[in-house]
């Protein structure tokens, strides 16, 4: 049996079926085989069929080949040997490998030098030495010129201004990442979608102690423009992501609420400033102005 390249074709069909899976299963950005443990199973099963098929057709082959007769034998053996050495692999092979002699035949190059004992061989590099040894000569050539004459920037300079650049991109790109808002970057939100997203949370969270219209409860009116810790979309976000007083104002949202959702309720808040509450609480707090 020619185990050696049944071994060959099942594993160039082992990877086939791997890559392909791989392509056509849509698995985000996980492998197919991560994402989805089943595929391990059939492809056990198709490297069965695979082995299978090859043991069969082994088999047959060697049945064959002892129903022959003996001159039939030795005329298939030798077609197959010259086969052997015809093919692609073989000739590229000896292309790489030249004319070295292998270890069979290195006594007949050994040259009479002998010290202590260390004879010298007179043995050819293969080609393929000699041509990774000329590019090593041409690679040097190249890096001596680009980075000792013509002065190119050497890794550690590159290193240096691309993190400049990706720290550039990412200042930008927290301008207006809305999931990083903090305090210091948060603006009033306008768009009816980001304000339906806030009364939602509002409605959830807060109509408990200022009432579904805002007018307020346990507490504070949030329609007039008095304010206890200050107005404006960066004081209320403030006071909702922190808290208010201690002891007797609002608890710390924001290990509940994300970033994004304290600005749309912040937001949310500000826009119900002027509305008519049914049952308005009495003001609390001083009027706060906008400073321009």
């Amino acid at each position: 049996m020619k185990t050696t390249s049944s071994y060959l074709r099942v594993l160039l069909f082992v990877i086939v079926a791997f890559v392909l899976f791989e392509v056509t299963i849509d698995s985000g950005d996980q492998w197919a085989f991560q994402k989805y443990p089943i595929i391990w199973a059939v492809l056990g099963v198709l490297t069965l069929f695979a082995v299978a098929i090859e043991i069969a057709v082994e088999a047959m082959r060697s049945i064959l080949f002892r129903s022959l007769k003996a001159e039939s034998k030795e005329r298939f053996l030798q077609l197959q040997s010259e086969a052997k050495q015809n093919n692609w692999f073989n000739k590229t092979y000896q292309k790489l490998v030249g004319k070295s002699k292998p270890i069979e035949e290195e006594s007949e190059i050994i040259l009479d030098h002998n010290y202590d004992g260390i004879r010298e061989l007179d043995n050819q590099l293969p080609p393929w030495w000699v041509y990774m040894f000329y590019l090593t000569i041409i690679f040097a050539g190249v890096y001596l010129t680009r980075y000792e004459i013509l002065g190119a920037d050497d890794t550690h300079t590159e290193y240096e201004k691309e993190v400049a650049q990706a720290e550039k991109e990412i200042a930008e790109w927290k301008k207006t990442a809305k999931d990083l808002v903090d305090v210091n970057t948060v603006t009033l939100l306008t768009d009816k979608e980001d304000l339906d997203k806030g009364k939602a949370i509002f409605t959830t969270n807060c109509v408990a102690c200022h009432k579904a219209d805002g007018g307020g409860g346990i507490g504070p009116n949030l329609t007039d423009e008095y304010w206890i810790l200050g107005g404006g979309i960066k004081n209320v976000f403030h006071t909702i992501s922190e808290g208010g007083r201690d002891g007797k104002g609002m608890v710390a949202w924001k290990g509940d609420l994300k970033p994004l959702e304290i600005q749309e309720v912040a937001s949310y808040v500000l826009s119900l400033q002027g509305t008519t509450p049914a049952n308005p609480k009495e003001p609390q707090g001083e009027i706060w102005k906008e400073e321009n």
